[in-house]
C-alpha cells in the first residue's frame, strides 16, 4: 500500500472512531489494539483481512477508506 494510502486510512479511521477509544474499538473488530495503533500511526501497513474488518464494520467502501474515492 503507497503512503498516501496509508495516510486516508489513519486519517479516515480516526473520523470513523469518533469517540470511541482504540481499546473499545479493537475489541469489537476483533483486531489487536496495538496493530490498530501502528495502523494510525502509520508504523504499520494494513492486511487486506484486517481492511475488510474495518469496513464491514463501519459499512463502509474499502476504496472510500484508503481514500480513492471520496465519501
Amino acid at each position: 500500500m503507497s503512503k498516501e494510502y496509508m495516510i486516508n486510512f489513519a486519517n479516515n479511521l480516526k473520523e470513523l472512531l469518533g469517540d470511541m477509544s482504540v481499546n473499545e474499538f479493537s475489541k469489537k473488530v476483533g483486531i489487536p489494539q496495538q496493530t490498530i495503533s501502528r495502523y494510525l500511526l502509520l508504523q504499520r501497513e494494513i492486511t487486506l483481512d484486517n481492511l475488510v474488518k474495518i469496513a464491514d464494520f463501519f459499512d463502509e467502501d474499502i476504496d472510500v477508506l484508503i481514500g480513492r474515492k471520496n465519501y
